[in-house]
């Protein structure tokens, strides 16, 4: 429907049917050229890369998790986990940022820290009497 290649959640789709016809070939190297680089579903060229500090009480999960393939971590001295990675648009991975509540802190990009930190002043909002 819009020429371009598209990255589905398989669990979303909620119907399909077969057509006539045969299916374009895509080579991989397109693929990773256009997909390979955002988080999640979410898929783009433009990159940005964030970096997330978690508690050392969340870092021994969070460490061994494959949060994206190009991901960088490291435990710092105090037994913190940072963690480096790309996404091309924020949607999945404020998401996976959010469900570590105050085990985790966005260093950079400012953008991404100041979406986390107006999600969690809504959240928190929910809860005054």
């Amino acid at each position: 429907m819009r020429n371009a290649l598209r990255v589905f959640a398989v669990d979303a789709i909620g119907a399909a049917e077969l057509l006539e016809g045969t299916a374009k070939t895509v080579s991989e190297q397109r693929l990773d050229a256009e997909l390979a680089g955002g988080y999640g579903i979410f898929a783009g060229k433009e990159l940005s890369w964030a970096r997330l500090r978690f508690t050392p009480e969340r870092a021994r999960w969070v460490s061994v998790e494959q949060w994206h393939p190009e991901q960088r971590g490291w435990f710092e001295a105090d037994g913190s986990w940072l963690l480096e990675l790309p996404y091309s648009a924020e949607h999945e991975l404020l998401m996976d940022i959010l469900r570590h509540g105050p085990e985790v802190e966005v260093l950079s990009p400012a953008r991404l820290r100041a979406q986390v930190r107006e999600q969690l002043a809504a959240a928190a909002a929910r809860y005054e009497d």
